[in-house]
């Protein structure tokens, strides 16, 4: 062999040239990473000359090769990058990362040559973000024909803009979103058009303004859930999302006499303060008239805590018991302030009954009622 050079740029014309002393023709089996190929000699003055095509030669890596011969010889050889930088490819994810300072994003950056070939190692690459008015430029040295770093949060939320350089060459711009962290703490309050258990108004239950430990307002859709235990121990739930940190959920009166204790969530991050309200009975009475031998009973009016007639939908239970044991439970909602039931005669027959009313938690016992 008489090419003793093993270390070549890609892109460069590589001949190996080998003294042709037996008059053969051999060929040169040339192998690498992307595949393998044979090579006819070119013969000049008794030296065989094989030239390698640039399928292998803008390559960087090792090649193997093989002179097929009677002597059998054999080596490798090294290609190089061109350290001129072509393209930049840069990646940056995620793409959004939470304020505090402990989050982070990975900038990825592998600068090419012209060939597509990933730059020598220890070649410089500087990477640029910038935040509000902060700047910095940081140089990182590629290790593996990669660069990468990781890019960290700030206290407040905002976009950080990432870029990269490398032997003059600039990426493009990428954008890092800083997101509100784990919300912290907060307080609700409420608001009602009145205290009274009418059934029908409904009580708005709104959170502070919930921020993060940073004080940055938590991001908007940020959902919480309002838990209401009452006097029987019961657990109502309504919901909200935030829009500017601030959560809304509603919720209707009782219809009849009650205490709430209300309790905000989000689910495994914060919690809020407990409230207490108290509903008002609107009614403390009620009448009862029978007509068409006790088989149609008219409860009412019912009359709310300005005498008005009450909302309609109020639920009125008639429970209709044979001795100690109850035959039926009819339930109707009030029209118009009043409410009436009919006894047929196929489900009642004609004895006695005793008659139990209730309404708004009121209720009214009337014993031995003819049918």
């Amino acid at each position: 062999m008489l090419t003793k050079n093993t270390e070549y740029v890609a892109g460069n014309t590589i001949i190996f040239k080998f003294s042709n002393t037996n008059n053969e023709k051999p060929n040169l089996y040339v192998s690498n990473s992307y595949g393998s190929t044979l090579i006819e000699p070119i013969i000049d003055s008794d030296i065989l000359n094989f030239e390698i095509p640039e399928l292998l030669s803008n390559k960087t890596g090792v090649v193997h090769w093989k002179l097929l011969s009677k002597e059998s010889l054999s080596g490798k050889f090294y290609i190089h990058p061109k350290q001129k930088t072509e393209t930049l490819e840069t990646y940056l994810g995620p793409p959004s990362i939470g304020a505090g300072g402990s989050d982070f994003s990975m900038l990825v950056v592998i600068p090419t040559d012209i060939y597509d070939n990933p730059l020598a190692d220890s070649t410089k690459v500087i990477v640029k973000h910038q935040f509000l008015k902060n700047q910095n430029d940081d140089i990182i040295i590629m290790k593996n024909r990669i660069a990468h770093k990781k890019i960290y949060s700030e206290k407040k939320i905002g976009r950080i803009l990432v870029s990269s350089e490398c032997l003059d060459l600039n990426s493009k711009e990428n954008t890092l979103n800083v997101m509100p962290g784990i919300p912290t703490d907060f307080s609700i309050s409420f608001q009602r058009n009145h205290d009274y258990s009418d059934g029908n108004q409904i009580t708005t239950f709104s959170t502070s303004i919930i921020k993060d430990t940073y004080g940055n307002i938590v991001s908007d859709g940020t959902f919480v859930n309002f838990f209401i235990t009452n006097n029987s121990k019961n657990i109502l739930k309504t919901s909200g999302t935030t829009v500017n940190g601030i959560a809304v959920a509603k919720m209707i009166h009782p219809d009849h006499e009650e205490n709430w204790s209300i309790k905000a969530f989000i689910e495994g991050m914060a919690e809020s303060d407990v409230i207490e309200l108290s509903y008002k009975s609107i009614i403390s009475d009620f009448e009862v008239h029978f007509t068409e031998n006790n088989r149609t009973i008219t409860v009412g009016p019912l009359k709310s805590f300005m005498n008005q007639m009450i909302p309609d939908g109020l639920e009125v239970l008639l429970s209709v018991y044979e001795g100690n044991q109850i035959l039926k439970t009819l339930s109707k909602n009030s029209s118009k302030g009043f409410t009436t039931f009919n006894l047929d005669y196929n489900t009642f027959p004609s004895k006695s009954y005793t008659l139990k009313i209730k309404t708004a938690k009121i209720e009214k016992t009337f014993p031995n009622t003819k049918l």
